[in-house]
């Protein structure tokens, strides 16, 4: 297991924490072709390079901005790693984003651009092109966080009661489900209840939702204009309300690639929501879970997450004045 957060700083309102592991057997250790990309508080920023940590800092990163990614390479298309790689590198150079139009007007651009920049290299056939998921965080200080959301890797809010995941997988069946030909049911049990590793939209491949067998360079962003109503509130676009009594998994899909998921996801509260521990120790816990307790029917994959936790701000001593832009998450509920 990489540990990749441990010499990051996100300031006094984020518990922050990444790892990545080729895989959790002793006997099958493939290429790691996920990838992560932090950057923290201060503009440090660490990525994999060649499945190793590599870390940079950029000069003109604005101070408590931070941005979260995971990415999980499409060996099958060829070049998984690299795309992978291509993405968190090219996130380097994406300006710190405070409003989600210009977020996704950015990383709609990089994946155009790198879209191109693979099919210069060679690839004339647009099925081998090859492909990632990119789910990313962008947190800017005193605002809500951002979602940008491509592919089959996850973001779950974790309470004590439930694992509940916020994003919507760009699969099959969602598409079907899209279409009509698909149920609430029937859409959550094949996405959640079961193990099918087929994607229908990947950063830089490009997406087959409208046609299964024509492959568009665009990306098709899910909302409440094209998902069914069980789906409207999972947009991939999004701004999100958080929690301080949750924590939050960014994860890719070697964590549920096995015969009955939810069965296995159903530990996560008891592993993730524990008292007095850190994301750090949160994050170990599951690793070191999955390793020595693995579910049933398991698929070997590489396995990467970053484990984040928000803050509330503390309460003003008597008499003291508010700065309200200074608050961490804009969006937290009244409560909190």
């Amino acid at each position: 297991m990489t540990r990749i957060t441990d010499s990051q700083n996100f300031g006094p309102h984020l518990d922050i924490a990444a790892r990545s592991c080729a895989s959790i057997s002793k006997l099958q250790v493939p290429e790691n072709q996920d990838n992560l990309l932090i950057i923290d508080a201060h503009g440090h920023a660490v990525f994999l390079r060649d499945q190793t940590p590599h870390s940079i800092t950029l000069p003109d990163w604005p101070r408590g901005h931070v941005r979260l990614a995971v990415l999980d390479g499409m060996g099958g298309h060829g070049n998984g790693r690299e795309a992978a790689e291509a993405v968190a590198t090219g996130l380097l150079l994406v300006p710190a984003c405070v409003t989600l139009e210009e977020l996704g007007a950015r990383l709609d651009a990089l994946h155009a651009r790198l879209q191109d920049q693979f099919r210069s290299e060679g690839d004339a056939d647009s099925f081998r092109r090859p492909g990632t998921t990119l789910t990313l965080l962008e947190i800017p200080p005193g605002a809500a966080p951002m979602l940008y959301h491509v592919g089959d890797s996850r973001l779950y809010e974790i309470t004590a009661q439930a694992a509940q995941p916020l994003t919507v997988d760009h699969v099959p069946a969602t598409s079907f489900a899209m279409h009509g030909l698909l149920g609430e049911r029937e859409w959550w049990q094949q996405v959640h209840g079961e193990h099918r590793p087929q994607i229908t939209q990947a950063y830089i491949l490009g997406n087959a939702f409208t046609n299964p067998q024509v492959l568009d360079d665009g990306l098709l962003a899910l909302n409440a204009a094209n998902l069914p109503p069980f789906l409207h509130d999972l947009a991939d676009r999004r701004l999100l309300t958080v929690r301080a009594d949750a924590t939050y998994l960014l994860a890719t899909d070697g964590f549920w690639s096995c015969g009955r998921p939810l069965h296995w996801i159903a530990r996560w509260p008891a592993l993730l929501v524990q008292p007095g521990h850190s994301a750090g120790a949160a994050l170990d816990a599951l690793f070191n879970d999955y390793a020595d307790h693995p579910p049933p029917a398991l698929h070997i994959d590489n396995l990467s997450a970053i484990v984040l936790r928000f803050a509330p701000p503390p309460d003003p001593a008597p008499g003291e004045n508010v700065d309200e832009t200074a608050l961490p998450h804009a969006s937290m509920p009244p409560h909190l």
